[in-house]
Parts: structure tokens; C-alpha cells; sequence
């Protein structure tokens, strides 16, 4: 994992290999971080689950497992909001396709819970054009 220090108050961010053990490294990074902002515990909880299922999407559906590409993470507190960014190096997906994991035809798939639970639990949710960087957003206060 290569740590960047943050400057001038930008974001603070990581490099990270496409390596499923990183997962928890960077969600630890970042509520390590934000800990000092006094998260309270459900919102520390839905900040890692989401970062944790996006680097997870990242690396799997994004990078394909490649162990050669990269995931990039940023985050920072912008007034009362953590701003989470994660981006792999895949040729990203069509968010707004992602099938709906509560319609019947959907229930009992492996996959497809993680976009749902994202859009869920974070309060604004966006994607770049192609589909391989996702903004998250969770209200602090």
C-alpha cells in the first residue's frame, strides 16, 4: 500500500495493488483518519462498509483481479462531509443499469447487493462518465 500524506488540506489518498487483502487496510486508513472528527458509530460503520464493497467492486469487477492495475482512494471532510473517492483503472459500468437486488427476479443472486447498499447508506452517491471512479458522500453531522 503506498500512503500519500495529505497537502495543504486537500485529500488524503492511497495506491493500492488489485489485491482483495487491501480491502480492510483501506477502511482502517480512512476511519483512522476521520476518527478525529468524531464520527459517531453508525456513520463509521456505513462509511466502511461502503468504502470496503467499492474498492471491493473496484478490484474485482473493475480491475478484474489483476494484480498489475491499481485502485486509487482519496477522501476528505469538506465542511460537515466525508467525501470518499475510489477509482480503478477498468473500463468501467453503467451504474445507472445495476439491477435492483430487492425485485424478485434478483433476490436470490450472488451479486448486484453492493450498488444498492452504497446508494442506501451514503447520502449522495455519483460516478464519473465511464464508470470506473465513484463518489461517496456521508454527512457528518
Amino acid at each position: 500500500m503506498f500512503l500519500r500524506n495529505r497537502k495543504d488540506n486537500g485529500p488524503e489518498s492511497l495506491k493500492i495493488p488489485s489485491r482483495i487483502e487491501y480491502i480492510k487496510k483501506v477502511s482502517d486508513a480512512i476511519l483512522r483518519s476521520l476518527a478525529r472528527h468524531h464520527i459517531d458509530e453508525d456513520k463509521a460503520f456505513d462509511i466502511r462498509l461502503c468504502v470496503e464493497e467499492a474498492v471491493r467492486n473496484a478490484i474485482v469487477h473493475g480491475n478484474k483481479s489483476d494484480k498489475r492495475r491499481s485502485v486509487k482512494v482519496s477522501w476528505k471532510v469538506s465542511g460537515d462531509n466525508a467525501v470518499i473517492e475510489i477509482e480503478d483503472e477498468g473500463k468501467g459500468f453503467d451504474h445507472a443499469a445495476a439491477a435492483d437486488p430487492t425485485l424478485d427476479a434478483n433476490i436470490t443472486r450472488n451479486c448486484g447487493r453492493g450498488v444498492f447498499l452504497i446508494k442506501k447508506l451514503m447520502d449522495k452517491v455519483e460516478y464519473n462518465e465511464s464508470g470506473n471512479k465513484i463518489r461517496m458522500t456521508k454527512r457528518l453531522i
